[in-house]
């Protein structure tokens, strides 16, 4: 059974069926449509009074008048720019509807998007693909074990609640052929993503990296979270130059560092696996940053990294 708008006469029916006493299940086999029908009507379209039908009725009506009068053709045009910026669906919704109270649901502007590649359009390539993960079984860590490395069960609690800025994240993306490589940092709080490109594989680069990337914002740097990896071997390094303790989460639990981990996925939308790294700019690198700190995340209610790290709050600017 389908959704279908509520007419009028339907709306003084729920009204006499609750009063005594059906279920919203009962109420939806009565008036033949289906259960989400009628919760939905019920969370929508009640006042302080409670639920009355003239009243809902005229809800209902205002609402669907605001949407049809709203979304014009300035409306989409402002949908495929954010679409070309890499924003998902629900990010553009939310986003267009918390700074112009402009209502384009997500599933209207992905029924947008499929509609423009049936007629040949590309918004649909700047959707981010989810490929399936394989399962590697009987593998295990060849990297040796950093001596004296501070554990994760170590890392202040603090860093685990989300509560403040400065609790990092910190990993490596390789590139083909296993010769550059990026340094990404993830903020566990805000999210705000730093990428840094090195040639080699080496603690001494590695260092480096994490160092400049964070020097910056000494003051917002509290922890810094890694795995094993024998590029990371100059942690005390680390911690003495940025005046924070570096931790290690436990072999094969890269769910300890899944900011992180969900972030690197995110860089690889721009720069998939086995792609020759050698020849990105500093100047490619920080349009991807901008992209990724100035996305909405569904996490921070939908504001962006840049907005949470640094308490600021930048509307979306609508185009001609």
């Amino acid at each position: 059974m389908t959704y279908t708008q509520l007419t009028y006469e339907q709306r003084y029916q729920i009204m006499a069926l609750m009063k005594i006493g059906h279920s919203q299940k009962e109420i939806a086999e009565t008036i033949k449509v289906h259960k989400s029908t009628i919760s939905r009507e019920l969370s929508r379209n009640r006042g302080q009074r409670g639920y009355r039908p003239k009243q809902a009725h005229r809800m209902a009506m205002e609402r669907r008048r605001n949407s049809r009068r709203r979304i014009d053709d300035f409306a989409w045009v402002q949908v495929e720019k954010l679409i070309r910026e890499d924003w998902s669906p629900e990010q553009v919704s939310e986003r267009l509807k918390k700074d112009h109270d402009l209502c384009i649901s997500h599933e209207w502007i992905y029924q947008y998007i499929l509609a423009d590649k049936r007629a040949g359009g590309d918004l649909h390539r700047h959707l981010r693909c989810q490929k399936a993960r394989r399962k590697r079984y009987g593998s295990y860590d060849r990297r040796g074990k950093l001596p004296e490395r501070p554990s994760i069960e170590d890392r202040p609690k603090i860093a685990e609640i989300r509560t403040r800025l400065g609790d990092w994240e910190v990993d490596t993306i390789l590139g083909k052929g296993r010769r550059h490589l990026l340094v990404t940092l993830t903020d566990r709080k805000s999210r705000l993503t730093c990428i840094y490109k090195v040639v080699h594989k080496t603690a001494q680069e590695v260092a480096d990296a994490v160092i400049a990337m964070l020097h910056p914002w000494k003051d917002k740097v509290y922890t810094i979270t890694s795995d094993n990896g024998k590029e990371f071997a100059q942690f005390r390094r680390i911690g003495e130059e940025l005046k924070a303790m570096m931790y290690f989460a436990h072999p094969y639990a890269s769910w300890e560092r899944g900011t992180n981990e969900n972030t690197n996925g995110l860089i690889r939308q721009y720069f998939p696996k086995n792609k020759d790294l050698s020849g990105i700019t500093r100047k490619d690198i920080e349009w991807v940053e901008e992209r990724l700190n100035n996305r909405p995340r569904k996490c921070l209610g939908f504001k962006t990294p840049y907005e949470v790290f640094f308490s600021t709050y930048s509307p979306v600017a609508l185009g001609s």
